[in-house]
């Protein structure tokens, strides 16, 4: 009977999984989907509907790529949220340990100047400074690599590296619209773009889809292989939740604005929010694009010491149909 009980007690040991999910997210309007999964409890809700009890959620707000990169590997958190330039850089340097659980959506990512000398990225001199979420490994910083490489060859990709500077967005805003801006340029992402365009000294000199000819998967949530095959319906409640809260944004556009704008406690006008929520470039799906794009120049520029495939970079599954779902 002993052994049949510490078999019973074993077999549940092997099957548990967390009883708290740590998620890492950033600043800005791509993280709306989180702000729905707070609201609504959402991944609490999928999980118990998962038979996985009562899972606490909890939440942790970083600056940049870099950041959120460093908490998994040092395990402070268990979900990363960050842009596809850091995690493709993050699935090299843990050699496919870490890969992508889905797509987190299409954002619009802009550069923006208040120096009235530049034109184009040809006419920055050693006199602007850039600001970036995360300098050389942000997905804005490969963006402004991949211009330059059209520009100036593929063996001047950093040609303007040395300009850059590691900030976060909300202060790269008082920073760049300052009475002597010490910042002249800003890499960002929304709403931040469109805030500092309200200043008539803010001019726009490139988009993403400037840049790559299209939009694009911007941002991913991962995970470890370890963590992956040991919390396999904690991972699935998760998807289905953001799945879910992706849906109930695209139906219920006016009340996410409203939820965006108290959850940050954001001074944004309403219309400007939800002006750049209705964009055709503003996408919120699980289901990635073709984000080899980004691999493919990384590894080109030996940024990465592997080139992978689109399906090397997901979790098995993860590129499979989007499930269904409301909130509620």
């Amino acid at each position: 009977m002993r052994g049949i009980f510490l078999l019973f007690v074993s077999l549940v040991l092997l099957q548990a999984e967390v009883s708290e999910l740590r998620i890492a997210k950033q600043y800005g309007l791509g993280a709306l989907p989180f702000n729905v999964l707070d609201e609504f409890k959402l991944v609490q809700k999928h999980a118990k509907a998962a038979g996985l009890g009562d899972v606490k959620v909890t939440w942790a707000t970083f600056g940049g790529g870099a950041a959120t990169n460093d908490a998994l590997l040092s395990g402070n958190i268990d979900i990363n949220y960050n842009g596809i330039a850091p995690f493709v850089i993050l699935w090299d340097k843990s050699k496919g340990k870490v890969k992508a659980i889905a797509a987190a959506g299409e954002i619009p990512i802009v550069l923006n100047t208040v120096n009235p000398n530049v034109k184009s990225i040809k006419d920055l001199t050693d006199s602007d400074r850039i600001a970036l979420p995360a300098a050389k490994v942000s997905i804005q910083a490969i963006l402004l690599q991949i211009e330059t490489a059209k520009i100036y060859g593929i063996k001047n990709f950093d040609k303007f590296d040395h300009l850059t500077v590691t900030l976060k967005d909300p202060d790269a805003i008082v920073a760049l619209t300052s009475k002597n801006p010490q910042i002249t340029t800003h890499f960002t992402s929304e709403p931040f773009a469109s805030i500092e365009q309200q200043n008539p000294n803010v001019r726009q000199l490139l988009t993403l889809e400037s840049v790559l000819g299209k939009s694009y998967t911007a941002v991913v949530i991962s995970t470890t292989e370890k963590f992956y095959k040991a919390n396999p319906k904690t991972v699935k409640a998760l998807v289905d939740a953001l799945d879910e809260a992706n849906r109930w944004i695209e139906n219920n556009k006016e009340e996410a604005v409203r939820l965006y704008l108290k959850a940050n406690n954001s001074k944004e006008p309403f219309e400007l929010i939800y002006s750049i929520l209705n964009r055709p470039n503003f996408k919120f799906t699980i289901k990635p694009t073709d984000i080899t794009v980004f691999s493919d120049f990384l590894y080109e520029t030996g940024t990465i010491k592997s080139k992978p495939t689109q399906k090397e970079l997901f979790f098995e599954g993860a590129l499979e149909e989007e499930s269904g779902g409301g909130c509620g």
